[in-house]
């Protein structure tokens, strides 16, 4: 699968592959320089390839290549991981350097837009589940069908932003990569970084009061709208989760949902 995009870019193999669901990364060497080939292996990874390249590095990780299903671009060689600072107690620099980031993503290009979905496409998960499931999720959705309802700032989208896909590239700073191919309001980007399953304190009551605020106070962003935004995206995460049979995760989803619910309710 490699050998193809490893002779046309003359790249010398640098490490171990790395195989997930959508795709296949190897690093590599570039000139001497290290680099990533990523090979996308379904539709979400190669529209996600199309869209890196439309950053054009500003904000995400630069390409340096890129044809068919084949990406290559920079390698994150920073030592610091967002993941490791938010379990060592460190959420708040860690939801400042995301909102900086974001910031710079969700700035408009002169070019031409890449294609994407709506966020009323990417939801659609969620309105089976709710009917499945009832309880918690008809909440999740009659908030979602209540922000894509009334629509605000329309930016493109990351679309999965969490601790793992913001990493360290040194001189660079911190960059995004794996994005989806999402259109919508800013604030949902910013759901993912509270509620990420992959982070077992994202169920603390306390660290969701001091992470609305602080990722508020940092993007710019309505609180109520926010916790609206996660609650939503609670319910969808939960829904995709049970799609795979991983009813733990989606089962903390929840619990993160309920937080929004009361927060929510407490403010109203």
């Amino acid at each position: 699968m490699f050998e193809f995009y490893l002779k046309r870019w003359n790249l010398q193999v640098d490490g171990a592959p790395i195989v997930t669901p959508g795709s296949h990364v190897l690093p590599v060497r570039l000139d001497d320089a290290p680099a990533m080939l990523k090979i996308a292996l379904d539709d979400e990874e190669k529209y996600g390839n199309r869209l890196m390249v439309w950053w054009a590095g500003e904000g995400a990780a630069r390409v340096y290549a890129y044809h068919g299903d084949g990406l290559l671009m920079e390698r994150a060689m920073g030592r610091r991981s967002l993941m490791q600072m938010a379990l060592a107690g460190e959420d708040d620099e860690v939801s400042r350097i995301v909102c900086a980031n974001l910031a710079r993503l969700h700035a408009p290009r002169a070019t031409p837009l890449p294609p994407l979905l709506s966020l009323q496409e990417w939801f659609k998960a969620l309105r089976p589940a709710a009917r499945r499931e009832g309880g918690v999720f008809l909440r999740c959705l009659a908030t979602a069908d209540e922000l894509l309802a009334t629509p605000r700032e329309q930016v493109v989208l990351h679309g999965d932003i969490h601790h793992d896909n913001v990493l360290d590239f040194e001189e660079r700073g911190w960059l995004v990569i794996d994005p989806k191919r999402v259109m919508g309001e800013r604030g949902f980007d910013f759901a993912n970084l509270i509620c990420n399953p992959d982070l077992a304190t994202s169920s603390d009551p306390r660290r969701f009061t001091r992470q609305v605020e602080v990722i508020a106070q940092a993007a710019g962003l309505e609180r109520k709208r926010l916790r609206q935004w996660v609650l939503a995206y609670t319910g969808l995460s939960a829904a995709w989760f049970l799609e795979d049979g991983d009813i733990p995760s989606a089962e903390h989803q929840l619990q993160v949902a309920e937080l929004a619910i009361h927060a929510l309710e407490d403010a109203a």
